[in-house]
């Protein structure tokens, strides 16, 4: 069982997905407005919070930056909002993952196990070691020869996925999909300009690679330098 935090203004909505999800086994807490969900996240620290973008007293968004500077707890964003570019940018503010009403109530607990899922399995991630770099999934940190890489949270998330696929190549397809959490089409060259970011952190280049080996036409593989060849 699972205790949620519900932050939905309408009434309707918010009754049937409370009562849904507790038939599905999850005992469920709801606030009405922003920040009585801040409070209410800050308090009780629920498992997953679940929060609607319309909210009476601030936007979702606004709740989602303030909740972010003070907690890690899970979010899933449930809102009607289904512009591609707000779907990134809340992504990227630290929303785990974005549902566009309107959804069924099994849609939106299958999408609470899954970042439940991932979440446990974070924890439960010992540091990855490929080489010389050190990944800690744990405290989101990463060291090259014993010295700390500043990365930016995306930077961090692309670098981990490709660590737990170590020596394997892994699509652009995959990493659109498990990594900016969008549908692929048109944003590989996200993909290419972040490389290149993580490449320069990481002391090398396309045309010199040690870690990030690019297969044309395939994708990305990393490996230690001494398992590139």
């Amino acid at each position: 069982m699972a205790r949620l935090l519900l932050i939905e203004d309408d009434v309707a909505i918010r009754s049937l997905l409370v009562g849904a999800l507790r038939e599905r086994g999850h005992a469920v807490a709801t606030a009405t407005t922003g920040m009585r969900g801040l409070q209410s996240a800050l308090d009780d620290r629920p498992d997953l919070v679940v929060l609607d973008l319309g909210l009476p007293d601030l936007d979702g968004g606004e709740l989602l930056r303030m909740l972010r500077a003070v907690s890690a707890v899970p979010l899933i964003v449930a809102t009607a909002r289904d512009d591609e570019a707000e779907i990134v940018r809340l992504l990227d503010a630290g929303a785990d993952d974005y549902l566009v009403k309107p959804f069924t109530a099994a849609q939106l607990d299958a999408r609470v196990r899954a970042v439940l899922r991932r979440g446990a399995a974070e924890q439960a991630d010992p540091t990855i070691v490929v080489g010389e770099l050190r990944i800690d999934p744990r405290s989101r940190e990463v060291r090259l020869a014993g010295v700390p890489v500043d990365l930016t949270p995306r930077e961090f998330d692309l670098l981990h996925h490709l660590a737990i696929r170590a020596g394997q190549v892994v699509t652009k397809r995959e990493l659109l999909s498990q990594v900016w959490q969008i549908p692929y089409g048109g944003a590989d060259k996200t993909i290419d300009v972040h490389l290149s970011w993580l490449r320069r952190k990481l002391g090398e280049s396309a045309q010199q690679p040690r870690y990030l080996h690019t297969v044309r036409g395939v994708g990305v593989r990393l490996s230690a330098p001494e398992d590139a060849a």
